[in-house]
């Protein structure tokens, strides 16, 4: 079983939490048109100057996803 990865893209300042949830759509414009078998993606809202969007990945796309799209940084996913 491959492991999955939360690639992670970190917003600051008064509109963060509206950014991160625009870029949210970005990332499934992105997985659709690239034709990937990833389908969690999301953001949220630490406070009002701090949020992030998250895409979850497999090892196999990793790569792929990461030097396309440069998140600011990664960590393992657990399922809960």
């Amino acid at each position: 079983m491959s492991r999955k990865i939360k690639l992670i893209w970190d917003f600051r300042g008064p509109v963060s939490a509206k950014t991160a949830e625009h870029h949210e759509i970005h990332l499934k414009q992105y997985i659709e048109s690239e034709k990937l078998p990833i389908n969690i993606t999301g953001f949220k809202i630490y406070d009002e100057m701090h949020a992030i969007t998250f895409m979850v990945v497999t090892d196999e796309n990793m790569i792929l996803v990461r030097d396309a799209l440069k998140p600011h940084r990664g960590e393992l996913f657990e399922e809960k």
